[in-house]
């Protein structure tokens, strides 16, 4: 398994290399992020190990520029920040995994098994449905050119039906993820998803946010 390890940290790197090469992995090895990038998009890597602060382009930028070009590489970001705002940041440009230093290093080969396991997935930085666009990352919304004002809770559903692309999905299912209860009134479902298209179908003439009777909504790509 081929593993590139985008490290500015050359003690680590190297320890993550030998380390690594013990258990199997053959490891490149990157330390600034423009490096790390070029290496990413030309070689054939079952994951990547990607730092966050890195000289030249952070691990931010490396992890969405390569989503952005549609490489889904598993990545793995190591960080020293270990913030929940910093986590959801690398989860929502398009990381697979996360650990924050120090770290325990079998928890480290742990993850990255899991991942080759698991293998290549679509983890986009911006979520598409036709010519509707949102970004988890930046927190907007746009059909087109057109930039969408949504409050954070009608964001929030639009996020979960776009990683649902064409799925009836249930007013259960969206109280669940939405709301993260089941006690509230499944009816706000339905009031939201009414807010919801008076701001991403309405104005536009389309009809993208449908109602499936007695099973849920779906969210459509042409929606014409």
């Amino acid at each position: 398994m081929r593993v590139l390890v985008v490290e500015d940290e050359r003690r680590m790197a190297a320890a993550l290399r030998r380390g690594l090469t013990a258990e199997g992995f053959a490891v490149d090895l990157a330390h600034d992020g423009e490096e790390g990038l070029h290496l990413a998009r030309e070689g054939d890597y079952d994951v990547v190990v990607l730092d966050i602060m890195l000289p030249r382009l952070s691990g931010y930028n490396v992890c969405k520029r390569l989503r952005a070009e549609e490489n889904w590489v598993p990545i793995l970001m190591l960080s020293a920040k270990d913030g929940e705002y910093d986590l959801a940041d690398g989860l929502d440009l398009g990381a697979d995994d996360y650990l924050t230093k120090p770290f325990s290093y079998v928890v480290l080969v742990a993850r990255l098994r899991a991942l080759m396991r698991r293998g290549a997935r679509r983890r986009p930085s911006v979520l598409r449905s036709g010519d509707l666009a949102l970004d988890p990352a930046g927190r907007t919304v746009a059909r087109g050119d057109i930039p969408i004002e949504l409050t954070p809770r009608e964001f929030g559903l639009l996020e979960f039906l776009m990683r649902r692309p064409g799925e009836v999905v249930s007013k259960t299912e969206i109280l669940e993820h939405v709301w993260d209860t089941y006690d509230t009134d499944p009816n706000v479902v339905e009031v939201y998803v009414g807010y919801l298209r008076r701001k991403i179908d309405v104005p536009f003439g389309r009809n993208a946010l449908q109602t499936v009777r007695g099973a849920g909504y779906r969210l459509v790509g042409d929606g014409g």
